[in-house]
């Protein structure tokens, strides 16, 4: 399955301007969303090929929201990879026991994000 649409959730204007900026850039479509009620709703709406998930957000927390979603069967097979400032190898271990596909430490090396997305296409 190749990469073309993207789910960014991020709570942050800035780092969804950021991070929309780079993937649009290298050719992927993107669609945001601020928190997990919205990301959920985005989700349900259109299907993503991947999710960038922030960890750090009001009301459900991205390894919540990753376990919520990675958890469904209707959605088990989209790749989410934690896009996150928490930088503690106890935070990467437990993203990917929420069923996190990789995981990615802000700030964000374009061409290393790039990489990881396209591996997955």
């Amino acid at each position: 399955m190749t990469i073309h649409n993207i789910l960014l959730v991020d709570d942050s204007k800035t780092e969804l301007h950021f991070l929309t900026e780079i993937l649009v850039r290298r050719g992927f479509r993107v669609r945001t969303a601020e928190n997990g009620d919205e990301a959920l709703r985005r989700i349900a709406e259109e299907k993503p090929d991947l999710i960038l998930m922030d960890v750090v957000m009001p009301g459900q927390n991205g390894f919540q929201l990753t376990r919520t979603i990675t958890r469904d069967p209707q959605f088990s097979d989209v790749p989410v990879i934690m896009c996150t400032s928490k930088s503690q190898e106890t935070d990467k271990v437990w993203g990917m026991r929420q069923g996190a596909r990789d995981y990615v430490v802000k700030p964000v090396d374009p061409d290393l994000l790039v990489q990881k997305i396209r591996a997955f296409g």
